[in-house]
């Protein structure tokens, strides 16, 4: 009621307090002179009209934009920042209003991630200059990084010299964060040695280059080493680390965590961490080992939880043990990143299975899976990525399990979170076929194949798919030797010429049903002869257990379009033998119908083209 006794109170009561209750009779009238309160409240109703529009949801756009960075759409986000702009000026607020710092720092951040650092250098200075919305710390550290990665050294001095004469607009105080930043990105686009003396001479070089004033380098040197050292900090140390880890010489690194002890520093968890990646890089896994018992024991000794290992050191570690497929390790880390006080990630538990997967524990892997799925209905955050239903595909695609690969391909669409990209599609339909190659059935492969060529512009034999084909025994794919329908190796042309009209080429038998021969059709060239008489000699014959390749490259070799298969194990590609019963044929022309469906005409072209060619290299 005290929030509503103002509305009722005449203006000329001395005190709210002791005024009477109001009476319903003797309300005052739109006619009498207690006028005033419905004025305002009319004003009141006027108010919003006469306010500013409300501001445009920049923490929205914001996110907007970052989504777009992980997608490298960078023309897409100038045209949505430009609309932002748009609006604002619609408003009538000034041509620089309506983006904050935040909003263009992501922009800077999706220009040096999309690799436009020009782009970059523009809206920096369109920040920083009259009417803009200003820069900071984070501003300068984008763009260093940025100039850093695309190798751009003067222009990153020239700004971190202004940074030091504080005469860049934002006044951003030159800290160790912002220098070694710019080693990073240096690091990171290839310049393994970027150590404190080279930065140094760098610095030296660049100013005497340009003034010629000493005492200006060495001051400047001096300033930076300060920074660089102020707190006694080992973040330098971490990246010189970084830098080895990324050289030829990952090793190299534990040099420097001998220098961070001589120093009289302490090494943190980021300096393990980076030790256990450098010996993990180099294979040295028990090295690792010890060092991740060096990292508890002194986070004990010193009653420091901040140096206990973290989701990032078991994470490295499983990524090694995966790689030398040591399963009892990596069951013993995965149980004690389960016991320790850590926050298991979708990053964590994705190395967890591939780790497992290695190993070749599918069992191991599932019930990992299994955990994540479960725990994903109330974190969203653990959703898994396309990347671990295609693992864990490509393992039962290995043992010719098709129902799981089945089960998991209709499942990684709807419950796997981010996009799935064109390439991830592509091998999840490769991990189909690949399975029903495994379990036998050749007619299904052969289905999802044409499916798979069909979406495809172009098709390669050294691809997922051709390597399955190719790697495959050549028994998967013959046809029975009866199905060819042999002709007997005495018939003249004349009587069976229409074959050869059908078929390009036939095999021959004798009348005990040997292979004696096969007849090409370009070899037909005497109506009234027998086709024996123009058959190449024995024909070529390879076991069941040669692999398809084999036999394509034989076939080539040869200029052959034909060869019988035969069951004896051990005989090698050659003449055939009357002991070695023909139990199918493998041609060229079941290459053809392999790749392309008779109702596909872009498939039937390329078949046609692809039959041409052999021809031409079997004439020549």
């Amino acid at each position: 009621m005290m929030l509503l006794r103002p509305r009722f109170l005449s203006p000329s009561s001395p005190s709210p307090r002791r005024s009477p209750p109001p009476d319903s009779s003797r309300l005052p009238s739109s006619s009498s002179s207690s006028a005033p309160p419905p004025r305002a409240r009319r004003r009141r109703r006027r108010a919003p009209s006469s306010s500013p529009p409300p501001q445009p949801d920049l923490r929205r756009l914001t996110s907007r934009i970052v989504d777009l960075t992980r997608r490298r759409q960078l023309p897409q986000i100038m045209d949505e920042v430009g609309a932002a702009r748009r609006r604002a000026v619609d408003r009538g607020a000034g041509a620089g209003a309506g983006l904050n710092t935040i909003v263009m720092n992501a922009v800077l951040e999706a220009c040096v991630r999309c690799g436009d650092v020009g782009l970059a250098l523009s809206l920096f200075d369109e920040m920083r200059g009259p009417g803009g919305c200003g820069v900071d710390g984070v501003s300068y550290g984008i763009l260093l990084k940025g100039l850093g990665i695309a190798r751009r050294i003067d222009d990153a001095f020239e700004i971190l010299e202004s940074i030091e004469k504080d005469t860049s607009i934002g006044s951003p105080r030159l800290s160790p964060h912002l220098i070694c930043g710019f080693l990073n990105a240096l690091i990171e686009a290839g310049w393994y040695k970027i150590y404190l003396f080279i930065f140094q001479y760098i610095i030296v070089i660049r100013i005497l280059g340009c003034t010629g004033d000493m005492r200006r380098a060495n001051a400047l040197v001096a300033r930076f080493r300060q920074v660089l050292y102020e707190g006694h900090s080992v973040l330098l140390y971490n990246l010189l680390m970084k830098g080895y880890i990324k050289s030829n010489f990952p090793l190299g690194a534990l040099t420097v965590k001998d220098e961070i002890l001589r120093q009289g520093l302490k090494p943190d968890r980021l300096t393990y961490n980076t030790i256990i990646s450098a010996c993990v890089k180099s294979a040295e896994i028990d090295m690792a080992i010890r060092f991740l018992e060096d990292m508890k024991e002194e986070a004990k000794r010193d009653n420091n939880p901040e140096l206990l290992p973290d989701a990032v050191t078991y994470t490295t570690l499983l990524k090694g043990l995966g790689n030398s497929q040591d399963l009892y390790s990596v069951l013993k880390i995965v149980v004690e990143m389960k016991s320790a006080p850590i926050s298991i990630d979708r990053t964590a538990y994705t190395a967890m299975v591939d780790a497992l997967l290695a190993c070749g524990s599918i069992n191991g892997a599932l019930c990992i899976f299994g955990e994540i799925i479960k725990q994903a209905g109330n974190n969203k955050d653990l959703r898994p990525k396309p990347h671990l239903y295609l693992s864990i595909m490509r393992a039962f695609a290995t043992i010719g399990d098709l129902d799981m690969v089945k089960r998991l391909n209709k499942r990684m669409w709807p419950d796997s979170v981010g996009s799935i990209s064109r390439s991830a599609k592509e091998e999840a339909d490769e991990l189909l076929m690949e399975a029903a190659l495994n379990n036998n059935q050749i007619d299904m492969a052969r289905g999802l194949l044409r499916r798979i060529l069909n979406e495809k512009e172009c098709f390669s034999w050294t691809s997922r798919v051709g390597m399955i084909v190719l790697n495959d025994p050549v028994e998967k794919y013959m046809i029975p030797f009866q199905e060819t329908q042999p002709l007997h190796a005495d018939l003249i042309l004349e009587e069976v010429v229409m074959r050869f009209f059908k078929d390009p080429v036939v095999p021959i038998v004798d009348d005990w049903g040997s292979c004696v021969g096969i007849v090409h059709r370009q070899d037909c060239t005497k109506i009234d002869a027998p086709l024996l008489s123009m058959s190449r000699g024995p024909p070529l014959c390879v076991p069941t257990s040669t692999s398809v390749e084999h036999v394509i490259d034989l076939l080539l070799r040869e200029k052959s379009e034909m060869v019988v298969v035969v069951k004896r194990g051990n005989m090698y590609e050659g003449s055939y033998a009357s002991s070695s019963r023909p139990l199918g044929v493998f041609s060229l022309a079941i290459l053809w119908k392999f790749t392309a469906d008779a109702t596909d005409i872009d498939g039937m072209d390329a078949a046609h083209q692809l039959q041409q060619d052999v021809e031409a290299s079997n004439c020549g």
